[in-house]
């Protein structure tokens, strides 16, 4: 029996350091690529709106402006 455990060869231990900094490179790769995909949507949801607003603006450049005979005597 003591031959057997003379004859194990020990498993280096792992470099912790190494493995974390693997971990933290991924880690912080992911979140870059998360954050990239967040502001592309908001930067599409944005175009979006702002065409919509300048839409609605249009149209109401063309509309009868009501609110102008209320408040034209007043200014």
């Amino acid at each position: 029996m003591s031959d057997f455990l003379q004859s194990i060869i020990p498993i280096p231990q792992p470099d912790f350091a190494e493995e974390f900094e693997v971990y933290q490179t991924t880690y912080e790769f992911y979140r870059e690529v998360e954050e990239r995909q967040d502001l592309e949507t908001y930067c599409e949801w944005y175009y979006q709106v702002s065409q919509e607003h300048q839409q609605d603006f249009a149209k109401m450049q063309d509309e009868l402006n009501i609110m102008s005979w209320f408040y034209r005597g007043k200014r």
